[in-house]
């Protein structure tokens, strides 16, 4: 299938690494990195807003690798999930949009 914006028509794209340990240059615990989720969703940011902010700020590459669950396993653990899920809050705010 061809590109949007270029020329090619390549299969390369991002792909997580295959160890699916932490990386050895994080410092950060697990039960530290759970605190920083639960803090960032009081602020009302989405589950995927929330692994951009430990990925660009935080230098937590992936929350899985190191705490063994996803963020958002974490939120409902902890009873800040949204509502409803995020795609499909993202439909009804496009929908409402237009």
């Amino acid at each position: 299938m061809g590109r949007m914006h270029s020329q090619g028509k390549g299969i390369s794209g991002s792909a997580l690494p295959f160890r699916r340990k932490p990386p050895k240059w994080t410092t950060i615990t697990p039960a530290a990195v759970v605190e920083l989720i639960i803090k960032l969703a009081k602020k009302g940011l989405t589950p995927s807003q929330i692994g951009v902010v430990l990925r660009d700020q935080h230098a937590i590459p992936q929350v899985r690798f190191l705490t063994g669950k996803k963020i958002l396993r974490i939120l409902k653990k902890n009873g800040a999930a949204p509502e409803i899920p995020e795609d499909l809050y993202n439909l009804i705010k496009k929908a409402v949009s237009v």
